[in-house]
């Protein structure tokens, strides 16, 4: 295979044998491999067996590959996708929203710098803490 070959031209079938090839030149191990990469993924190999003799990078393309929820995506699957918006725009806009203004403030949003002690100490307490140390605060400053 050319060592040239750009990525996006590949499938990640030939992407993967590619990078399995340039590993082998790399680390070494030039022999010739005794299966294909489309045979190592219609193999029942163990994840561990791929790595040992064709090293990690190659087991891993291999998951990949098999992987059933993951398929490569064809031209035809391509040509029917379409933007988010489009199919559910409900969720989208469900996932754009923000929290908004508060009805009646009751809470004054400010920056305040503490020593790091302090906020490690309230922090350590679990969620809450900031209204925790604001009622501290309250005691300290207006009493019990």
């Amino acid at each position: 295979m050319n060592e040239e070959v750009k990525r996006d031209n590949l499938t990640f079938a030939e992407y993967a044998a590619l990078v399995a090839e340039r590993g082998a030149k790399r680390y070494g191990n030039t022999s010739a491999p005794k299966l294909t990469f489309g045979e190592l993924v219609a193999s029942n190999l163990t994840f561990d067996d791929i790595a040992a003799e064709y090293g990690e990078e190659t087991a891993i393309n291999v998951g990949i590959a098999q992987d059933p929820d993951a398929p490569e995506w064809t031209d035809e699957d391509w040509a029917r996708a379409r933007p988010a918006i489009e199919v559910a725009p409900e969720l989208v806009e469900w996932s754009r929203r923000t929290r908004g203004k508060q009805k009646a403030p009751v809470k004054e949003l400010i920056s305040i710098r503490l020593d790091p002690d302090i906020t490690a100490h309230f922090r350590a307490s679990g969620p809450g803490w900031q209204t925790r140390l604001n009622d501290t605060l309250r005691k300290a400053v207006f009493g019990p």
